[in-house]
């Protein structure tokens, strides 16, 4: 299989899947504790729809365990610190601290690593500028 980057049909990420075991936990959690706008849901199947930046999450309960698979999300934000506390005042159980993990030229790539509501790892990140 040869793929062409150059001209690739992708342009952008439109949905991301996240597998939940506990739904109503789940879009507590991304809609009261990070939150982030309810586009809409079908109770009824166990799915939800949250706007995070003009990329739509899907919440759902996989229908069978090989549906069950994970990604883990990096969500950017402008102020780290001010997240980081905000999230952490929610009950937001982190991994790790704000920390830089990458020094470029101009800026530093900072994040924070936690779980959401159903065991899913995340990181919050951000672009800082390197004072001159």
């Amino acid at each position: 299989m040869q793929a062409n980057v150059s001209s690739s049909m992708l342009k952008s990420i439109g949905q991301i899947h996240i597998s939940v075991k506990d739904y109503d936990r789940a879009k507590a959690f991304y809609g009261d504790v990070l939150g982030l706008e309810m586009l809409f849901e079908f109770a009824e199947q166990r799915m939800a729809f949250f706007d995070c930046g003009g990329v739509r999450l899907y919440l759902g309960v996989p229908s069978s365990p090989e549906y069950a698979a994970n990604s883990f999300l990096y969500y950017r934000v402008d102020d780290i610190g001010a997240a980081y506390d905000r999230l952490q005042k929610a009950g937001v159980d982190f991994l790790h601290p704000p920390q830089a993990i990458h020094r470029t030229e101009d800026n530093e790539l900072w994040m924070a690593g936690f779980r959401d509501s159903e065991g899913n790892f995340a990181q919050l990140m951000c672009d800082k500028p390197i004072a001159g």
